[in-house]
């Protein structure tokens, strides 16, 4: 056979070969792990087996949660307990649903869900809790706690929890002693709800990260000169049905140019509070407010300087539309609603 074709007898035999399958496996096997056992009164899909749903089951007990379950979901239930050890082969757990059911403090053990230092989410909405309880992990990325009993949070409870961005704790009986320093150094909260509690200022020592702030069905009379300086991000602010004056609204107060939505209806406001130019969504319906200020929205009325606001609430107030001013159109040239 001459020389010159042997690379292209072997190319040759090569893809020939390549054709065929001898059933050679030159790759290990894939070890996966063991799939988790299910606690017989819940349903482990087989489509998503980390996941164990007990839900709506009318357990008056938490089961014992096997190795590899990730989610428990044990909304809709009778349960008045969590006895110590149920979470000892899940302290990796990383979603835990309790909504709706009859927890109380002191029926939840002392190491039950404190080993659950990879929790992301947890949920206790409409228990009987009168006392926060979170366990100290650092990977906790949203806690709710709402429709409970709760009269404080303790300074320091959360500390650590860098990863924290969202806290709902709205229908308790929670004062402003009760959370004063509770969210102090957290790095990435964007959310607080504290509404429909007891408190008589907003919450003070939040962090500068903050987005949303809703502290509606309260009892607050003032704000702070320089509350919103602090809140550099802050964009969405809800305050309705409380009982703001004028004279608790410093001159000023909620100029600022990060908020975007500000919600100040159901108060006692005689005046239309001065704004920031930014500010596009401006509830300020059923207040005792008799003037419409311009100045309020527009300190220099121009082509180039006018207010972005797009929509205006002042129904249930002293104010017809012939209390409009001429120079309100140039003023709010992009409102597309104005309810008078």
């Amino acid at each position: 056979m001459c020389p010159l074709r042997l690379p292209l007898l072997a190319a040759l035999l090569g893809l020939a070969l390549s054709q065929y399958d001898y059933g050679y496996d030159y790759q290990p096997a894939e070890v996966r792990p063991p799939t988790p056992r299910c606690a017989d009164e819940c349903e482990c899909p087989t489509h998503f087996t980390s996941a164990m749903y007990c839900n709506n089951r009318e357990l008056k007990a938490v089961p014992f949660v096997p190795t590899g379950i990730k989610y428990v979901y044990l909304q809709d239930n009778h349960l008045t307990e969590i006895k110590a050890g149920v979470f000892d082969n899940v302290t990796d757990l990383r979603w835990l649903i309790l909504d709706n059911n009859a927890l109380t403090n002191d029926k939840i053990e002392k190491g039950s869900i404190d080993k659950l230092t990879k929790l992301e989410k947890l949920h206790i909405n409409n228990n009987k809790l009168t006392e926060v309880v979170v366990p100290k992990s650092s990977a906790m990325e949203e806690i709710k706690m709402m429709s409970n009993e709760i009269t404080k949070f303790p300074a320091g409870l959360l500390s650590g929890m860098d990863n924290l961005t969202a806290v709902h704790l709205s229908k308790n009986q929670l004062t402003t002693e009760g959370i004063t320093g509770a969210f102090k150094g957290l790095k990435s909260l964007m959310l607080l709800d504290v509404s429909e509690n007891k408190l008589k200022k907003l919450p003070a020592g939040l962090p500068s990260s903050l987005m949303m702030l809703y502290a509606d069905h309260n009892e607050i009379e003032s704000i702070a000169v320089s509350y919103l300086q602090k809140l550099p991000t802050l964009q969405y602010l809800r305050m309705s049905h409380n009982k703001l004056q004028d004279s608790g609204v410093p001159a000023g107060v909620f100029n600022v140019s990060a908020l975007i939505e500000l919600d100040l209806s159901y108060n006692k406001l005689g005046a239309i509070p001065e704004v920031g130019e930014n500010l596009e969504h401006l509830y300020l319906q059923v207040n005792e407010i008799s003037k419409f200020d311009v100045s309020s929205f527009c300190k220099v009325v121009s082509p180039v300087s006018y207010s972005k606001i797009r929509d205006l609430r002042l129904d249930g107030n002293n104010l017809t539309p012939q209390s409009m001013p001429m120079e309100a159109a140039q003023c709010l040239p992009l409102a597309t609603e104005v309810v008078i």
